[in-house]
């Protein structure tokens, strides 16, 4: 149900390493979480540039249902985001994992994602 090569945070974000772009890890949300939110209407990025501390709100998700922050994993600096979900966001619920990834950081602190859950750590978090 949730992916083996990725880490995962207790705020059902996800970790693939290494990103798009060298030195970086993309970050998305889990499907157990946009299950949760419901339709995705409307999403809210950092931009490329931004600085993100591990833990803190960097965007929200608009759903059908409520609005839900957006927490980075890992610290750092804003590298790329998905410009796609501008127009389809929408993708954050039909394909989490792949085309619906919400952005990339060049992790100042690579220990970080080390400190992150495994699949079977995180699937024992949700099934509490």
């Amino acid at each position: 149900m949730f992916p083996d090569d990725l880490k995962y945070t207790a705020e059902h974000e996800w970790v693939r390493t290494p990103g798009e772009t060298a030195g970086s890890v993309r970050i998305g949300i889990t499907d157990f979480a946009q299950d949760a939110l419901g339709d995705i209407v409307y999403v809210q990025l950092p931009e490329i540039g931004d600085s993100v501390t591990a833990g803190a709100a960097v965007g929200e998700l608009e759903s059908t249902k409520s609005v839900s922050d957006v927490y980075s994993p890992v610290t750092g600096e804003v590298v790329a985001r998905n410009e796609t979900l501008d127009a389809t966001p929408e993708l954050v619920n039909t394909d989490p994992y792949g085309a619906g990834w919400l952005f990339e950081v060049a992790v100042t602190d690579g220990a970080e994602t080390s400190e992150l859950m495994g699949s079977s750590a995180y699937e024992e978090t949700v099934a509490s």
